[in-house]
């Protein structure tokens, strides 16, 4: 299941440039995470500043 990124996003990208798999973009002013992409590795998680990434 992939990761999810909740309305905390303050949209800062720092998720985006640790994706491996560039399953991250922008989307209304936040950040999305792709699920079709998104290969669960978790290295979005621990840069989120706001602690808006979670596991799906």
């Amino acid at each position: 299941m992939a990761y999810v990124i909740n309305d905390d996003c303050t949209n800062c990208g720092a998720c985006e440039s640790e994706c491996p798999n560039e399953a991250i973009s922008e989307k209304k002013d936040k950040r999305y995470i792709d699920p079709d992409i998104c290969i669960d590795c978790g290295a979005c998680e621990p840069v989120c500043p706001v602690e808006a990434i979670s596991p799906g």
